[in-house]
């Protein structure tokens, strides 16, 4: 096959005016060929979205390419005047953004963005018929292009993204992490309609992401970028059964299916290298696990091996170890990458005694009961508790909508029970709108079931009487969230921009703890270190800015820690994160459980975190729990239709 896309020697430099410069994309190169699926997989921070924006000359200041060529079909879009770089876009090249929450016009119909397209490309096709096909061709009701954005599911709106992408029948269509925050079931169906599309319309695809799974199973030919360079380039089912270079063992090190017998996943110790200072050496040395003397004075070239391209000293002298079976079959891990620092997360196979998540012993003898209250309020044997710290009892939440003489109402949740229990982790899983995140703000008291309760018998050593959290009131209510704090899914939103680490901490401690002075600034030092940032000092006076996702995600993790709480409510806590961190935070999650004796729900579509950290899972369909019992045995063996779609949508790698 002729190459469509040939990027040579590209580098992409970002020059802010009061800080050194930074080289995002250094000298990289590679092809793509007509019809080809080439996915491209790294940590966040490694310059994947830099060079998608690169290739699509979307670069904005102070970010520009700095070097090298990027033909397409013979056109150095480098070097392209804008107006020959407009009739390009949409026509032969396009894009589906990242988020699908913002790719579309929030204020027009979305018949109306097809046609702004249709017409800045003087299309003549008519704009309802082509746009009814787009629509089928994306497996979406034409109705749809009535609707504003807003009034969209995630997934609708990426499929409308996806079908504006193809309005033009181009020739290369770039990905830059469509499904990312896309619950499995609606992330499954529009791979699989891309995949469908893809073999029907003959365009090549660069599929950007860091979900592993998704690019093994969908890509030709798998790219792998750290810190601004191409480290390994080699066939997906090569790359799968032998990764040539440690950074790339590091990766599928922190994946794994969670329907295998065993689970365990790993991190990568460390954390990518600051690209605004020279480098004399290999730029992954300092985290490498087969790291050589020659690796610090000398920087690899990327050389051909094993069927592939490279970039290891280690590995073109073929001293690099065998591949250990590492976490995508399902055995061992490579000890290498725990022996410099990285972390490991395991749960134990199906029917094991002793435990069924990381960090609770006896979770294995754990009954599962739903529907009747007594039910909810017995012990369970083995949980080593007298009783929940807080019952969910049959809760019902109705949501009424009048639009002009019409009503409609929305069965959000219905009918459902559940327990937490000191030193154990409850996970609940579903897609997106069956009433997880709805069930979380019940517990916190920021709504209140339509019928049923929620009682909290927590409180010290949890003696007194109950507490109806559905009931609560004013200073109240004030009172008791300090017994059940949140972990939120987005740490770049979770945080002020404009305020420090120490001052994020500090306001819990202030209106929780009564802490003033220098007691607050002390106190705010030992939650940070509880999770992990040592020394605190480094950290308690940055912006969050300043921190990566995973330092972040500590802090809101410290932030919600500092009231003492007996609850932990953490929602999707991982879901934007590279899954080389998310090894990291699912530990410490698993640590505060077990040596606080914290209550936690697990709210996630992560089957595969759930499978890690949580004791019992619960799962939600529509607002009904369908399936509930310890992790192993509702993953390993479900019984619902529903958990057993769930589990199909996962990528088999």
């Amino acid at each position: 096959m002729a190459d469509l896309l040939e990027v040579d020697q590209l580098s992409v430099t970002y020059t802010p005016r009061d800080q050194p410069a930074v080289r995002a994309v250094r000298d990289l190169s590679f092809t793509i060929a007509d019809g080809e699926f080439v996915g491209l997989l790294g940590e966040s921070g490694c310059g994947k979205s830099t060079l998608g924006n690169a290739l699509l000359r979307l670069l904005s200041p102070p970010a520009r390419i700095s070097g090298g060529r990027v033909l397409f079909d013979g056109a150095d879009l480098a070097t392209l005047d804008s107006r020959r770089l407009r009739e390009l876009r949409w026509t032969n090249l396009s894009t589906v953004f990242q988020s699908s929450m913002n790719s579309l016009n929030p204020v027009i119909r979305v018949r109306e963005q097809f046609a702004d397209t249709f017409a800045a490309h003087r299309v003549t096709d008519d704009l309802d018929t082509r746009a009814s096909e787009l629509m089928e061709l994306v497996s979406l009701d034409r109705r749809v292009l009535r609707a504003f954005p807003h009034e969209l599911s995630g997934g609708m709106k990426q499929r409308v993204a996806l079908a504006l992408a193809l309005a033009l029948r181009p020739k290369l269509v770039l990905l830059d992490e469509p499904t990312t925050g896309l619950d499995v079931v609606v992330q499954r169906s529009i791979l699989d309609r891309l995949a469908e599309l893809r073999r029907e319309l003959g365009f090549a695809v660069l599929f950007i992401s860091h979900d592993l799974g998704a690019v093994l199973q969908m890509a030709d030919r798998v790219l792998v970028m750290y810190a601004g360079e191409l480290v390994e380039d080699r066939p997906a089912g090569e790359l799968r059964s032998d990764p040539r270079h440690p950074y790339t063992r590091g990766l599928l090190g922190s994946y794994a299916d969670p329907r295998l017998p065993e689970v365990r996943i790993t991190s990568i110790p460390g954390r990518p290298p600051d690209l605004s200072v020279e480098h004399s050496g290999c730029l992954f040395t300092p985290r490498c696990p087969y790291a050589e003397d020659t690796c610090a004075g000398t920087h690899p070239a990327l050389l051909p091996d094993h069927g592939g391209l490279v970039r290891c000293l280690v590995a073109q002298g073929d001293r690099l170890p065998a591949t250990p079976p590492g976490p995508l079959t399902g055995a061992t891990v490579d000890p290498a990458f725990l022996a410099t620092g990285g972390s490991e997360v395991a749960s134990v196979p199906p029917g094991a005694v002793g435990a069924t998540g990381v960090g609770s012993p006896g979770a294995a003898d754990a009954e599962s009961a739903v529907g009747t209250s007594s039910a909810v309020d017995g012990g369970l044997p083995g949980a080593g508790e007298t009783g929940p710290v807080l019952v969910v009892d049959d809760v019902h939440k109705r949501y009424t909508t009048r639009k002009g003489l019409r009503t409609s109402t929305v069965n959000a949740v219905s009918g459902v029970s559940l327990a937490l229990r000191r030193g154990r982790v409850t996970a609940l899983v579903g897609q997106s709108g069956s009433g997880k995140t709805t069930i979380a703000r019940l517990v916190t008291g920021i709504e209140r079931p339509t019928t049923g309760t929620v009682r909290f018998t927590g409180g010290g050593n949890g003696d007194g009487d109950p507490i109806r959290v559905d009931r609560l009131r004013g200073r109240a209510l004030r009172d008791y969230r300090r017994h059940v704090q949140m972990v939120f899914q987005d740490p770049f939103a979770a945080l002020n921009p404009t305020r420090t680490v120490a001052y994020a901490l500090s306001r819990p401690l202030v209106n929780y703890a009564g802490l003033r002075g220098g007691a607050v600034r002390e106190r705010a030092a030992e939650l940070l270190e509880n999770v992990g940032l040592f020394p605190a000092g480094q950290f308690l006076d940055k912006l969050p800015h300043q921190l990566s996702g995973g330092q972040r995600q500590r802090v809101v993790i410290a932030r919600a820690l500092a009231p003492d709480p007996e609850i932990l409510i953490a929602d999707e806590p991982i879901s934007m994160l590279d899954v080389s961190i998310r090894a990291e935070i699912l530990e410490l999650l698993a640590d505060l459980v077990r040596t606080r004796r914290l209550a936690m729900l697990y709210i996630t579509h992560d089957l595969l975190s759930a499978r890690l950290l949580a004791d019992e899972v619960l799962v939600l369909n529509r607002g009904e729990l369908v399936e509930r019992g310890p992790t192993a045995e509702v993953i390993g063996a479900p019984r619902d239709d529903y958990t057993k779609l769930l589990l199909d949508s996962i990528p088999r790698v």
